[in-house]
């Protein structure tokens, strides 16, 4: 289904939504307060600009009595999105965001990965693959990237662990390519980069991911991601203490500067490595 389909479709879900909410004499608020989301989502949901999580869809049916109708049409429509169905809400909301901020404990955030840095994960992932599963996935992972290269890209802020400067994903030349590209992109202000060193020590959320997403129009919202899961977050509370999770991890980053010069060495190491083998 092409992206101009899938958006229609989305727009078809948010009309029947409004429609059979109105027959059964609720408002955007009283639905919301049901099926536990804010009346403005519920007004988000009908104009297509957010699309619901499974639960929420589930809830609506269950509120308006729609034998699963909204359930069914979730599932067709997610089957159909490009990503992951666990990752395809985030996806959908990384293009709308205004400000992305990401913490990344162990991998390079996808956003500022290179060709073969995504190849390299996938490959490792589905060693069986064929090549054009592999090209395919490359392809979607590089559509993304282009989010931060657009004249109206997001404030993008990465706090990268230094465990993910030095994992050799790829090899060492792929690996001292892909630090170039932070580097660069570092350099031509297009996103702010920050390194947690190893001598940093304990810190909030280790381990974790996370990436922090605020709207023009809507609330903040949270990403975290497990195996073969994720979890869009937007309960006011947990994205406040997400947020002060985020304010220390910043603190305890190196400065933007210091972090330049510890990925740029990273890279001329991986170099160095790549020459002698």
């Amino acid at each position: 289904m092409a992206n101009g389909s899938r958006q229609a479709a989305w727009e078809f879900f948010g009309t029947e939504l409004k429609r059979r909410r109105e027959d059964a004499a609720l408002t955007q608020a009283e639905l919301g307060h049901r099926v536990f989301v804010s009346g403005g989502y519920i007004g988000q949901f009908e104009q297509a600009i957010r699309k619901p999580q499974l639960d929420v869809a589930q809830r609506i049916d269950e509120i308006l009595q729609t034998g699963g109708f909204f359930e069914r049409l979730w599932r067709k429509l997610i089957k159909e999105e490009r990503y992951a169905e666990y990752f395809a809400h985030a996806a959908e909301l990384e293009r709308l965001a205004t400000e992305i901020c990401e913490y990344a404990p162990a991998v390079v955030p996808g956003l500022l990965q290179t060709p073969e840095y995504a190849g390299a994960i996938y490959l490792a992932h589905s060693p069986l693959a064929a090549d054009k599963y592999i090209e395919e996935m490359i392809r979607l992972r590089m559509d993304r990237t282009q989010l931060l290269k657009e004249a109206t890209r997001p404030v993008y802020w990465a706090v990268l662990h230094e465990t993910a400067l030095r994992v050799p994903v790829g090899g060492p030349t792929a690996m001292a390519r892909q630090l170039d590209h932070i580097a660069a992109m570092a350099r031509e202000r297009k996103a702010l980069v920050q390194v947690l060193p190893f001598s940093a020590g304990a810190h909030p959320a280790m381990g974790k991911m996370m990436t922090l997403m605020e709207f023009e129009d809507a609330p903040p919202t949270v990403y975290t991601e497990a195996v073969y899961s994720g979890n869009l977050l937007d309960d006011p509370a947990v994205v406040k203490r997400t947020q002060a999770d985020y304010d220390l991890l910043r603190a305890a980053a190196l400065s933007p500067e210091a972090s330049l010069s510890l990925v740029e060495s990273a890279a001329e190491d991986f170099r160095r490595c790549a020459s002698t083998t």
